[in-house]
């Protein structure tokens, strides 16, 4: 097949601006099947790895897919609002599973809501458009809280939604971002919108090592994403002198002082560990997101961002374009439980139950020969020899788990491949376990699980 175009430009760019252009317009069809992509370096006269760069960019934004021996072909529409790495985590889960493959708070650990709701006024009241994003009373229990001075602080739509503004300010397409991996597939995908390249960033049980991080400031990367406790999937919390290692690796850094460094506090409050940032030393480069959704509720949607304010309030000004405002009464609810005893109490108990629940799930597995380092929050990164095995062997237990591809950096599911991760061949790898859902029967799951871990079979042909 040739191709009905020109290419003026012939870096990977520019090729991959053509073959998008010939799908958006409907010269290439779903289902087509490109030339090789030696047929195509021939025919431009450029190297194979120049076209191979321009596949994998239309790859990872869902124009192409890869079949193998097969050829590359036009991806038909993605109509699926979830994306394939987040697919990828879980499949269908069965009535009846114990499904600990979310990432979730437990419901019933979370704080009551009738008491604030009946504090607070019932009217959706919002005052003027262009008032302050945060209730004044709020943004002092904030900053009361925050883990060091913060130049500025607003209330954001959910953690992802503020980390998410805050890398569309800082990171320009074709930008590198470095990110821990395991990780967040979340960031993954918004790296991946951006047009940006992730860098991973190798992590121990104190969270992201140093030489890591030089390495990947070596590469000049605009932003690094950081979670600081309870690392998602890993459950990793950093320690303060881990930070200022971080924190001196930054500042070393040729061009250091242009990073800005983006704390993902997703489950502080949930979280063992004492609160940490990098901002302590780094107070012009860091962004802190402070998450309630696992303390509180996810469907309160609010996340506190707090940093310099050359990076916040640009973020308020984007926002006053779309939502303008997180609701203020949902923020007066926020503020009565984060000032309510028996709110606090309730969050508090919370935490110990994770602990627990972690704790006895953690020395079951060990007691059956895993090895399974401290986690904190409510996932732990379980090892497996077949990650497909595993899956299969646990739902055949009613259990189910996240696959841990995703969680990888350019662990994306294939394009081609089917959502649930038991369908998937699996070599020895990692599924993360949502521990903090397992309220009773520890010692059983925990049987399960390490019999899963060890779990291993014939790999589909082909």
């Amino acid at each position: 097949m040739h191709l009905p175009a020109a290419f003026p430009d012939r870096s990977p760019q520019g090729i991959a601006g053509v073959i998008a252009r010939l799908v958006n317009e409907g010269v290439l069809a779903p289902g087509d099947r490109l030339p090789t992509v030696r047929e195509i370096a021939a025919d431009l006269g450029v190297s194979p790895a120049t076209v191979s760069a321009a596949w994998q960019a239309l790859s990872r934004a869902g124009v192409l897919v890869s079949r193998g021996r097969a050829g590359s072909f036009v991806q038909a529409p993605q109509r699926d609002w979830l994306t394939r790495r987040v697919r990828g985590m879980s499949g269908q889960v069965e009535r009846g599973t114990l499904d600990l493959s979310t990432g979730t708070p437990d419901p019933g650990l979370l704080p009551a809501l009738g008491r604030a709701f009946a504090r607070v006024s019932l009217r959706a009241d919002a005052g003027r458009y262009g008032d302050l994003p945060v209730l004044p009373d709020l943004a002092e229990v904030l900053e009361d809280s925050w883990p060091s001075p913060a130049e500025m602080i607003t209330v954001v739509d959910g953690a992802l939604d503020g980390i998410s503004r805050v890398l569309e300010q800082v990171v320009r397409f074709g930008d590198r971002v470095a990110v821990e991996s395991p990780g967040f597939p979340y960031f993954f995908d918004l790296l991946d919108a951006l047009g940006a390249e992730a860098v991973p960033l190798e992590l121990d049980e104190e969270g992201v090592l140093p030489a890591s991080l030089s390495r990947a400031l070596a590469r000049h990367p605009s932003a690094v994403i950081l979670q600081p406790r309870a690392q998602n999937p890993t459950g990793a919390s950093m320690s303060a002198h881990r930070a200022q290692q971080l924190a001196g690796a930054v500042r070393a850094a040729r061009d250091g002082d242009r990073v800005v460094v983006i704390e993902d506090d997703h489950s502080g409050m949930i979280a063992m560990a004492p609160a940490v940032t990098l901002a302590h030393w780094l107070p012009d480069q860091v962004v802190h997101v402070r998450s309630f959704s696992k303390s509180h509720g996810p469907d309160l949607r609010i996340a506190a961002l707090g940093g310099p304010a050359r990076v916040v309030e640009r973020v308020i000004a984007r926002r006053m374009l779309g939502p303008g405002w997180t609701s203020r009464l949902l923020q007066a609810v926020l503020l009565d439980m984060l000032t309510d005893a028996d709110s606090i109490a309730e969050v508090r108990a919370a935490r110990l139950a994770y602990r627990d629940r972690q704790e006895a799930v953690a020395a079951g597995l060990r007691r059956r020969g895993v090895a399974i380092p401290a986690s904190d929050g409510i996932n732990l990164w379980l090892p497996v020899a077949d990650e497909r095995a595993a899956h299969v062997r646990l739902a055949a237990a009613g259990i189910a788990v996240a696959g841990g591809a995703p969680f990888l950096a350019g662990g994306s599911p294939g394009d081609d491949a089917e959502p649930d991760p038991a369908t998937r061949p699996g070599p020895a790898g990692f599924v993360r376990v949502t521990a903090g859902l397992v309220a009773q029967g520890a010692s059983g799951v925990a049987a399960e699980l390490a019999t899963a871990a060890r779990a291993t079979g014939a790999r589909p042909s082909g």
